[in-house]
């Protein structure tokens, strides 16, 4: 059982939030490695099995970790179960980047966060098709990854991660393989891009936190269980998530919807309607 203790320090939280997202990640392996029933909710976006069997999963260990604490969860939310959140609640999407499961492109990932007073504290992100697990304590600037082997499940070494200075070269941007608008290309116009990756769900949070990249601009509808894990991580390697207005990106919202944001290492983050920057302030 979770204590108040726990809370404050998260480190024997954030132990058992690892645990639930490797188990869940393999339950979700199980499905595709197999044939399965791809259904749409009622905002059109698929779901299969696999989504729910890798929630439930988290649910019942969340559950046994952290009784007292509500935990908001995609297809609970989408089933109309939606507890009342307070000062301390989880956020989970058991399978974030289902286009990427279903078309099985190895981008998808677990999502587990703890948020407190509306801001990410905890964050898990596990990619079970690529084998790799990403986890943030902001509480204590920690943040790391390690190898999953899928076969045993038997994490390797931590290894720790930090966002990085920008290059000389420009800057490398991530953008959503699925949901790339205009007002994401005339976002990064402002910037010196030497290289523009796209991948699919909370990767690229994990990506300007591992310092592989730099900027993450986010122009379209997002949930908060999709970008909580991924937003803890990043804080907890040093780098920022803000709106466009440069607000810090807060949790619990109406309906759980989040506003636009910007992801970034070491990158400055203008607001959305200023001026291309020189080339000259990027270095």
């Amino acid at each position: 059982m979770t204590t108040h203790e726990d809370l404050q320090d998260g480190a024997a939280l954030l132990e058992r939030m690892i645990a639930a997202a490797i188990e869940a990640g393999a339950a979700i392996l199980e499905y595709y490695a197999s044939d399965f029933e791809i259904r749409s909710k009622a905002d059109e976006s698929p779901v299969t099995a696999a989504d729910h069997a890798s929630e439930a999963v988290i649910l019942a260990r969340l559950r046994q970790a952290a009784p007292g604490i509500p935990i908001v969860a995609e297809e609970e939310v989408a089933a109309g179960r939606v507890p009342a959140v307070g000062r301390a609640f989880f956020l989970v999407d058991p399978l974030d980047g289902t286009k990427e499961f279903v078309q099985r492109r190895g981008d998808f990932t677990v999502n587990i966060a703890l948020i407190q007073d509306a801001a990410p504290a905890l964050g898990v992100v596990y990619a079970p098709a690529r084998g790799w697990l990403y986890a943030g304590n902001v509480r204590t600037g920690e943040a790391f990854r390690m190898r999953i082997d899928e076969g045993s499940r038997t994490p390797g070494p931590r290894e720790r991660i930090r966002v990085r200075s920008v290059p000389d070269s420009g800057i490398t941007a991530v953008a959503s393989r699925s949901h790339r608008t205009p007002e994401t290309d005339d976002f990064l116009a402002k910037y010196r891009v030497a290289e523009l990756v796209s991948i699919g769900s909370s990767l690229k949070f994990c990506l300007v936190a591992a310092g592989e990249a730099d900027l993450y601009p986010r122009f379209g509808t997002t949930m908060e269980w999709d970008t909580a894990a991924g937003h803890a991580v990043l804080l907890a390697a040093g780098g920022s998530v803000v709106t466009p207005e440069g607000a810090p990106l807060r949790y619990g919202k109406p309906e759980f919807r989040n506003s636009h944001f910007i992801a970034s290492g070491s990158v400055p983050t203008p607001h959305a309607g200023e001026p291309r920057h020189p080339p000259e302030r990027l270095q």
